[in-house]
């Protein structure tokens, strides 16, 4: 039931489209540009002048948390495979960029820090990439555990996070539709003003009809599509 012409949903979970919006833009909006602004704003505290690092930079998630990230003054590496699309990443405010294909990630946070590390992690990846990131992170860094698109959901060492005083924790957007819908209708609000003021640039790949919904997610599943997918409604 999640690709139709028409649907009936709670007048709670409807925002109003800003005219300088276009439907294209809007349709890949709300949850991808709010789990970023959820788990940066009220799980990780993310301050201005701090280091965020975000995995899989380039995808639906990761390139709105690159652009939340700078609008909250955080200085963002962005990692993501390949140099296209580090290349949309840094298109995207990103002030440095990894290409975990190519370069050891660990070794070059270590760099762009100067051994310092990074005070927050955003990670939408999960698997190989988060056992190298859960090491990346400074002293009281916290990591944000958004997803597991690499396919393995990750463990993470209890001695690490002893040692380091640091902290992983979960974010997930739509637990917030049960628990507290009120900071979702607030948060819209913030990043509408974000978006209006020009601080967010949301990047669309594709848009495809509604009876090629099947090669949409397809191409979500080869990796083939950066920024969002739009199964746009005739």
């Amino acid at each position: 039931g999640g690709f139709a012409e028409q649907v009936t949903i709670p007048s709670g979970e409807a925002y109003h489209l800003p005219e300088a919006m276009p439907f294209d833009i809007a349709g890949g909006f709300p949850v991808a540009y709010g789990t970023a602004y959820g788990a940066l704003v009220w799980r990780a505290d993310l301050k201005a002048g701090e280091t965020l690092l975000v995995l899989g930079a380039a995808g639906g998630v990761g390139l709105t948390a690159v652009e939340v990230g700078k609008a909250m003054g955080a200085v963002v590496i962005a990692a993501a495979g390949g140099p296209e699309k580090c290349a949309i990443a840094q298109d995207h405010g990103a002030d440095h960029v990894i290409d975990y294909r190519s370069e050891n990630l660990r070794e070059r946070v270590r760099e762009i820090t100067e051994g310092a590390g990074c005070q927050v992690i955003f990670d939408p990846v999960g698997g190989d990439v988060f056992d190298t990131a859960l090491r990346c992170l400074a002293w009281e860094g916290r990591l944000i555990v958004i997803g597991f698109a690499s396919g393995r959901i990750p463990k993470a060492p209890a001695n690490i996070l002893l040692v380091k005083n640091i902290d992983v924790l979960g974010f997930f957007w739509g637990g917030y539709k049960n628990f507290k819908p009120q900071v979702l209708t607030d948060s819209f609000k913030a990043l509408i003003d974000w978006y209006s003021a020009g601080k967010l640039k949301p990047h669309v790949s594709h848009v495809l009809p509604l009876d090629q919904a099947n090669e949409a997610l397809d191409l979500l599943r080869t990796r083939k599509a950066t920024g969002k997918v739009i199964v746009r409604v005739s």
